[in-house]
Protein backbone atom coordinates (compact mmCIF):
# COMPACT_ATOMS: atom_id res chain seq x y z
CA UNK A 1 0.00 0.00 0.00
CA UNK A 2 1.29 3.11 -0.82
CA UNK A 3 1.89 5.52 1.62
CA UNK A 4 0.70 9.25 1.74
CA UNK A 5 2.35 12.39 3.87
CA UNK A 6 0.11 14.60 6.10
CA UNK A 7 -1.17 16.45 3.39
CA UNK A 8 -2.33 13.75 1.79
CA UNK A 9 0.41 13.40 -1.01
CA UNK A 10 1.98 10.28 -1.77
CA UNK A 11 5.38 9.86 -0.14
CA UNK A 12 8.43 9.95 -2.35
CA UNK A 13 10.75 7.04 -1.19
CA UNK A 14 13.30 7.24 -5.14
CA UNK A 15 13.02 10.27 -6.56
CA UNK A 16 15.39 10.40 -9.96
CA UNK A 17 16.18 14.08 -11.45
CA UNK A 18 17.53 14.10 -14.91
CA UNK A 19 19.97 11.31 -14.76
CA UNK A 20 22.47 11.08 -17.02
CA UNK A 21 25.59 8.32 -16.78
CA UNK A 22 28.38 8.67 -19.11
CA UNK A 23 31.51 6.24 -19.12
CA UNK A 24 34.74 7.20 -21.37
CA UNK A 25 35.94 5.00 -23.78
CA UNK A 26 39.12 5.98 -24.75
CA UNK A 27 38.38 9.20 -26.01
CA UNK A 28 35.48 8.76 -26.60
CA UNK A 29 32.55 8.89 -24.13
CA UNK A 30 29.62 6.54 -24.28
CA UNK A 31 25.99 7.62 -22.51
CA UNK A 32 24.06 5.04 -20.60
CA UNK A 33 21.50 6.65 -19.12
CA UNK A 34 19.67 9.69 -21.02
CA UNK A 35 17.88 12.43 -18.38
CA UNK A 36 15.53 9.71 -16.52
CA UNK A 37 13.34 11.15 -14.04
CA UNK A 38 11.42 9.10 -12.07
CA UNK A 39 8.96 8.74 -8.35
CA UNK A 40 8.65 5.84 -5.92
CA UNK A 41 6.44 6.01 -3.70
CA UNK A 42 6.78 4.24 0.17
CA UNK A 43 5.20 0.87 -0.27
CA UNK A 44 5.08 0.48 -4.11
CA UNK A 45 6.63 -2.73 -5.55
CA UNK A 46 8.11 -1.67 -9.25
CA UNK A 47 9.86 -3.95 -11.79
CA UNK A 48 12.30 -2.56 -14.28
CA UNK A 49 12.60 -4.35 -17.46
CA UNK A 50 14.51 -3.57 -20.76
CA UNK A 51 16.59 -5.53 -23.09
CA UNK A 52 20.03 -6.37 -21.58
CA UNK A 53 22.47 -3.89 -22.19
CA UNK A 54 19.98 -0.76 -22.25
CA UNK A 55 21.24 0.87 -18.24
CA UNK A 56 18.56 -1.20 -15.94
CA UNK A 57 21.29 -2.41 -13.72
CA UNK A 58 23.18 1.14 -13.74
CA UNK A 59 19.65 2.99 -12.86
CA UNK A 60 20.02 0.76 -9.90
CA UNK A 61 23.78 1.47 -8.96
CA UNK A 62 22.17 5.09 -9.20
CA UNK A 63 19.42 4.35 -6.23
CA UNK A 64 22.28 2.71 -4.13
CA UNK A 65 24.89 5.73 -4.51
CA UNK A 66 27.12 2.27 -5.75
CA UNK A 67 27.73 4.77 -9.31
CA UNK A 68 27.20 8.13 -9.05
CA UNK A 69 25.52 10.23 -12.41
CA UNK A 70 27.29 12.18 -14.76
CA UNK A 71 24.22 14.26 -14.13
CA UNK A 72 21.37 15.05 -12.30
CA UNK A 73 20.08 14.25 -8.79
CA UNK A 74 19.14 11.34 -6.53
CA UNK A 75 17.27 11.43 -3.62
CA UNK A 76 16.96 8.39 -1.36
CA UNK A 77 14.51 8.30 1.61
CA UNK A 78 15.57 11.96 1.98
CA UNK A 79 18.99 11.97 1.22
CA UNK A 80 20.98 13.31 -1.50
CA UNK A 81 22.68 10.11 -2.68
CA UNK A 82 24.53 12.04 -5.78
CA UNK A 83 26.11 14.36 -2.86
CA UNK A 84 27.35 12.02 -0.07
CA UNK A 85 30.84 10.85 0.70
CA UNK A 86 31.52 7.13 0.81
CA UNK A 87 31.82 6.66 4.38
CA UNK A 88 28.59 9.60 4.18
CA UNK A 89 27.15 6.35 1.77
CA UNK A 90 28.16 3.39 3.94
CA UNK A 91 26.66 4.30 6.61
CA UNK A 92 23.51 4.98 4.96
CA UNK A 93 23.42 1.89 3.17
CA UNK A 94 23.59 0.07 6.54
CA UNK A 95 20.38 1.87 7.73
CA UNK A 96 17.85 2.71 4.89
CA UNK A 97 18.66 0.00 2.20
CA UNK A 98 18.42 -3.86 1.61
CA UNK A 99 20.27 -4.85 -1.70
CA UNK A 100 19.68 -8.58 -3.00
CA UNK A 101 21.52 -9.80 -5.77
CA UNK A 102 21.70 -12.72 -8.49
CA UNK A 103 24.14 -14.68 -7.47
CA UNK A 104 23.39 -14.15 -3.61
CA UNK A 105 26.79 -13.02 -2.45
CA UNK A 106 26.76 -14.82 0.73
CA UNK A 107 30.07 -14.67 2.34
CA UNK A 108 31.27 -18.63 2.12
CA UNK A 109 33.39 -18.94 5.73
CA UNK A 110 30.29 -17.50 8.06
CA UNK A 111 27.07 -19.92 8.76
CA UNK A 112 23.95 -18.17 7.35
CA UNK A 113 23.14 -16.86 10.92
CA UNK A 114 26.18 -15.00 11.17
CA UNK A 115 25.58 -13.87 7.37
CA UNK A 116 22.48 -12.20 8.15
CA UNK A 117 23.49 -10.99 11.73
CA UNK A 118 26.74 -9.34 9.90
CA UNK A 119 24.96 -6.53 8.31
CA UNK A 120 23.48 -5.31 12.12
CA UNK A 121 27.04 -5.12 13.70
CA UNK A 122 28.25 -3.35 10.74
CA UNK A 123 25.52 -0.65 11.04
CA UNK A 124 25.66 -1.31 14.80
CA UNK A 125 22.28 -2.02 15.01
CA UNK A 126 20.12 -3.54 17.95
CA UNK A 127 21.77 -4.93 20.86
CA UNK A 128 24.50 -7.77 20.47
CA UNK A 129 21.99 -10.37 21.77
CA UNK A 130 18.79 -9.04 19.88
CA UNK A 131 20.84 -9.28 16.70
CA UNK A 132 20.99 -12.82 16.82
CA UNK A 133 17.46 -13.37 17.96
CA UNK A 134 16.03 -10.79 15.18
CA UNK A 135 18.70 -12.77 12.66
CA UNK A 136 16.43 -15.99 13.73
CA UNK A 137 13.39 -14.73 13.10
CA UNK A 138 13.73 -13.61 9.87
CA UNK A 139 15.32 -17.04 9.02
CA UNK A 140 12.22 -18.59 10.32
CA UNK A 141 10.24 -15.80 8.19
CA UNK A 142 11.81 -17.04 4.85
CA UNK A 143 11.68 -20.98 6.26
CA UNK A 144 15.12 -21.24 6.74
CA UNK A 145 15.76 -21.34 10.55
CA UNK A 146 16.44 -25.21 10.48
CA UNK A 147 19.08 -24.41 7.85
CA UNK A 148 20.84 -21.50 10.20
CA UNK A 149 23.89 -22.99 11.60
CA UNK A 150 25.10 -24.11 7.87
CA UNK A 151 27.54 -22.87 5.43
CA UNK A 152 25.76 -21.21 2.57
CA UNK A 153 27.69 -24.07 0.51
CA UNK A 154 25.63 -26.45 2.34
CA UNK A 155 21.99 -25.59 1.15
CA UNK A 156 20.14 -24.91 -1.95
CA UNK A 157 20.35 -22.15 -4.27
CA UNK A 158 16.77 -21.28 -3.91
CA UNK A 159 17.41 -21.28 0.04
CA UNK A 160 20.89 -19.42 -0.39
CA UNK A 161 18.57 -16.57 -2.10
CA UNK A 162 15.98 -16.86 0.80
CA UNK A 163 18.89 -16.32 3.05
CA UNK A 164 19.90 -13.06 1.42
CA UNK A 165 16.41 -12.01 1.46
CA UNK A 166 16.69 -12.30 5.09
CA UNK A 167 20.17 -10.65 5.78
CA UNK A 168 18.99 -7.81 3.07
CA UNK A 169 16.02 -7.06 6.00
CA UNK A 170 18.09 -7.14 8.67
CA UNK A 171 18.46 -4.07 9.80
CA UNK A 172 15.03 -3.36 8.76
CA UNK A 173 15.77 -0.97 6.00
CA UNK A 174 12.49 0.98 4.18
CA UNK A 175 14.43 0.48 0.86
CA UNK A 176 14.68 -2.92 -1.16
CA UNK A 177 16.77 -3.41 -4.06
CA UNK A 178 16.77 -6.72 -6.32
CA UNK A 179 19.04 -7.38 -9.35
CA UNK A 180 17.83 -10.51 -11.15
CA UNK A 181 17.17 -11.97 -7.71
CA UNK A 182 15.47 -14.95 -9.27
CA UNK A 183 18.13 -15.11 -12.16
CA UNK A 184 19.67 -18.33 -11.02
CA UNK A 185 16.66 -19.73 -9.74
CA UNK A 186 14.31 -22.25 -11.53
CA UNK A 187 10.46 -21.78 -12.18
CA UNK A 188 8.86 -22.81 -8.86
CA UNK A 189 11.78 -21.41 -6.49
CA UNK A 190 11.40 -18.35 -8.48
CA UNK A 191 7.57 -17.71 -7.91
CA UNK A 192 8.30 -19.05 -4.03
CA UNK A 193 11.02 -15.69 -3.66
CA UNK A 194 8.21 -13.80 -6.00
CA UNK A 195 5.35 -14.83 -2.94
CA UNK A 196 8.22 -13.87 0.21
CA UNK A 197 8.76 -10.26 -1.61
CA UNK A 198 4.72 -9.39 -2.30
CA UNK A 199 4.19 -10.54 1.48
CA UNK A 200 7.10 -7.64 2.25
CA UNK A 201 4.85 -5.38 0.42
CA UNK A 202 1.61 -6.02 1.28
CA UNK A 203 2.51 -6.89 5.34
CA UNK A 204 5.70 -4.84 6.11
CA UNK A 205 5.09 -1.62 3.89
CA UNK A 206 8.59 -2.36 2.47
CA UNK A 207 9.36 -0.38 -0.76
CA UNK A 208 10.60 -2.74 -3.53
CA UNK A 209 12.68 -1.71 -6.91
CA UNK A 210 14.00 -5.03 -8.84
CA UNK A 211 15.25 -5.48 -12.00
CA UNK A 212 13.87 -8.55 -14.16
CA UNK A 213 13.88 -9.80 -17.47
CA UNK A 214 11.64 -12.53 -16.47
CA UNK A 215 8.54 -11.13 -17.86
CA UNK A 216 5.57 -13.61 -15.98
CA UNK A 217 6.90 -12.03 -12.81
CA UNK A 218 7.23 -8.89 -14.06
CA UNK A 219 3.60 -8.62 -15.63
CA UNK A 220 2.40 -10.03 -11.59
CA UNK A 221 4.04 -6.71 -10.06
CA UNK A 222 1.66 -3.64 -9.76
CA UNK A 223 3.93 -0.84 -11.92
CA UNK A 224 6.36 -1.62 -14.58
CA UNK A 225 9.00 0.75 -15.68
CA UNK A 226 10.38 0.25 -19.31
CA UNK A 227 14.07 0.81 -20.26
CA UNK A 228 15.18 1.16 -23.52
CA UNK A 229 18.28 2.37 -24.90
CA UNK A 230 19.01 4.53 -21.29
CA UNK A 231 15.53 5.81 -21.50
CA UNK A 232 12.06 5.37 -20.04
CA UNK A 233 10.04 3.77 -22.56
CA UNK A 234 6.70 3.06 -20.53
CA UNK A 235 5.36 3.64 -17.25
CA UNK A 236 2.62 2.18 -16.23
CA UNK A 237 2.00 3.79 -13.14
CA UNK A 238 0.68 7.08 -15.50
CA UNK A 239 -0.42 5.03 -18.28
CA UNK A 240 2.10 7.01 -21.07
CA UNK A 241 4.43 5.95 -23.36
CA UNK A 242 7.58 8.13 -23.33
CA UNK A 243 8.60 9.53 -26.72
CA UNK A 244 11.30 7.00 -27.98
CA UNK A 245 12.71 7.10 -31.65
CA UNK A 246 11.78 3.84 -33.44
CA UNK A 247 15.79 3.74 -34.14
CA UNK A 248 16.60 3.43 -30.51
CA UNK A 249 14.08 0.58 -30.07
CA UNK A 250 14.86 -1.38 -32.92
CA UNK A 251 18.03 -0.56 -33.57
CA UNK A 252 20.45 -2.67 -30.91
CA UNK A 253 21.77 -2.25 -27.50
CA UNK A 254 24.20 -0.14 -25.69
CA UNK A 255 27.73 -1.67 -25.84
CA UNK A 256 29.29 -2.33 -23.06
CA UNK A 257 32.88 -0.27 -22.51
CA UNK A 258 35.99 -2.80 -22.72
CA UNK A 259 37.29 -0.86 -20.48
CA UNK A 260 34.37 0.23 -17.94
CA UNK A 261 34.07 -0.06 -14.31
CA UNK A 262 31.44 -0.45 -12.40
CA UNK A 263 31.53 -1.22 -8.52
CA UNK A 264 29.18 -3.77 -6.59
CA UNK A 265 28.56 -3.59 -2.83
CA UNK A 266 28.33 -5.93 0.43
CA UNK A 267 27.77 -4.14 3.84
CA UNK A 268 28.56 -0.67 2.44
CA UNK A 269 31.66 -1.71 1.19
CA UNK A 270 32.55 -1.31 -2.85
CA UNK A 271 33.81 -4.37 -4.46
CA UNK A 272 35.40 -3.57 -8.02
CA UNK A 273 33.46 -5.80 -10.54
CA UNK A 274 32.87 -5.79 -14.35
CA UNK A 275 30.77 -3.41 -15.80
CA UNK A 276 27.11 -4.04 -15.79
CA UNK A 277 24.52 -2.24 -17.31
Amino acid sequence: MISKNGNGKEKAIVELKDIVKSFPVGSDEITILHGISLNIHQGEFVSIVGPSGNGKSTLLNMVTGIDRPSDGKVIVTGRPVHAMSENELAKWRGQQVGIIFQFFQMLPSLSILQNVVLPMEFAKKFGRSERRERAMGLLDMVGLADQANKLPSMVSGGEQQRAAIARALATDPPLLIADEPTGNLDAKTAGQVFDLFMKLIEEQGKTMLMVTHDQELADRIPRKVEIVNGRIAYDSRPQTLATVPATSINGGVIETPSNGISRGIFNGQLVPNSLTV
